[in-house]
């Protein structure tokens, strides 16, 4: 418990966890306590460290309790005052503070506004808990976006889901689907541009859920955002293969600011466990959606989420995920072991999958998937793209950027962040490329990953 003689924190420093919205809400809080006086500071030295945490995975949670352990063990200066924020503060709300004393403010996703007025009283003395999923949208209390931005920038324009995956606790930790409105939204992107985004990534669990009062979707707010001076690029994730709408595909076509890159997670190529995970989609669904995609932008990259190990699946139900990761050939996927969380409909389910087993069958996931990243990228060598350049690399003049396939590019001797590059793509390695600067000459746009195919064997 905070001594009621503290002082008030002068310096903060924010750790987030897990998904880009927590990282957008970590870099809100920031913003927050920023605005109240306080000035960032790492997490060795702070006076207030935020713990901003994530929840979909046992591992995650765990990592946060021995974070805290460290921080209240802290040898340089007296420990700091320790908040968890996110998910895991959601989920366990006062079992926090029994489990880790230590802890002096717990805070969910939905309330993380009130945080500066948690540390007030927090520093008054005692435990300072607040999990309630307030009716009033925080961001309409939120500070304006700070002045300054890197090249690429994260924007939430949706939060919670209505879908009630068995496996998954966003539903209770982050509430019902909910949409931010249009104006917030647009202000928010001209900030971000103002303060030299060049590249919005837009933000939601289910993101291509958004829409308005006045019936307009995801498409038709990217088309505005594109038009907003200093935005060059626009992503957006998580998608839902269910709210895959014909004007998001035709978007795709049709907004050149718009990225050729989707997002859009299966989790399993069996049926069987995709009803069991209440994921309302089929594998023939999802494959007619990623059809449809490719019809209107033949260059795009996909990516997707795999869960491996649900409960009940067979060896014939694992194939089946493997076949479709063929079918798809993805540039990029993430992969996980399931992982039972309390209170969800799977963790109670029969025929939970031996642990040996889950790694066995991930490992052999991710072989396949590390192998169709690789072949993704050999296959852009002697390409010429624009990269949006983001930050130094790690040799003396080097520099990382962005491909449009959100490829990383390493390139020598090249411009300031925030600038974008023409470049011609020379090598390639698993996880990124090798770029060299084109001179006085424009990038030469899209291009069919199958074209260049001849390359990569």
């Amino acid at each position: 418990m905070t001594d009621p003689k503290t002082p008030a924190p002068k310096t903060f420093h924010v750790k987030s966890f897990g998904c880009q919205m927590n990282v957008y809400d970590g870099e809100r809080m920031g913003e927050m306590l920023g605005a109240q006086g306080l000035t960032a500071a790492d997490a060795d030295s702070a006076d207030l460290v935020v713990l901003n945490t994530c929840h979909i995975r046992e591992k995650a949670a765990e990592k946060v309790y021995s974070d805290i352990g460290r921080l209240a063990r802290r040898e340089n200066g007296p420990r700091p005052m320790i908040a968890v924020a996110g998910c895991v503060a959601q989920a366990e709300g006062a079992e926090i503070h029994r489990r880790a004393p230590q802890v002096d403010i717990v805070v969910g996703p939905q309330a993380y506004h009130r945080l500066p007025d948690l540390v007030s009283r927090a520093s008054a003395g005692g435990h300072a808990l607040d999990t309630d999923m307030p009716a009033a949208s925080k961001f309409d209390v939120l500070p304006r976006r700070a002045r300054r931005q890197g090249p690429s920038a994260f924007l939430t324009v949706q939060e919670g889901c209505d879908k009630f995956c068995t496996y998954c606790v966003v539903p209770y930790t982050r509430g019902a689907e909910i949409s931010r409105a249009w104006d917030q939204i647009v202000d928010e992107a001209k900030a971000l541009a103002d303060g030299g985004a060049r590249e919005i990534t837009l933000l939601g669990q289910n993101v291509n859920a958004w829409s308005d009062e006045r019936g307009r979707g995801l498409h038709t707010l990217i088309e505005t955002i594109a038009l907003i001076p200093g935005i060059a690029r626009i992503r957006y994730t998580t998608s839902h293969p269910n709210d895959m709408s014909d004007g998001l595909i035709a978007a795709h076509r049709d907004i050149d600011a718009l990225m050729p890159f989707l997002h859009l997670p299966v989790q399993s190529g069996s049926d069987a466990i995709l009803k069991a995970m209440n994921r309302s989609h089929s594998t023939a669904s999802y494959l007619k959606i990623i059809d449809r995609v490719r019809a209107v932008r033949p260059d795009i990259a996909i990516s997707g989420d795999f869960i491996v190990g649900f409960p009940g699946e067979s060896d014939a139900d694992f194939e089946a995920t493997l076949q479709i990761v063929r079918d798809v050939d993805y540039a990029m996927a993430y992969s996980f072991k399931y992982s039972p969380r309390p209170g969800t409909p799977a963790a109670d389910m029969d025929d939970q999958i031996a642990p040996g087993l889950m790694d066995e069958r991930l490992q052999a996931l991710q072989a396949l998937l590390n192998e169709q990243q690789h072949r993704f990228n050999l296959a852009s060598v002697g390409r010429t793209t624009e990269i949006l350049i983001e930050r130094d690399g790690k040799r003396p003049g080097q520099k990382l950027g962005k491909s449009p396939w959100l490829q990383s590019v390493i390139v020598e001797n090249g411009p300031e962040a925030g600038s974008l590059l023409p470049v011609e793509i020379v090598s390639a390695a698993p996880n990124s490329v090798v770029g060299v600067p084109v001179s006085d000459r424009h990038a030469s746009g899209g291009w069919h990953p199958a074209q260049n195919m001849a390359r990569a064997g």
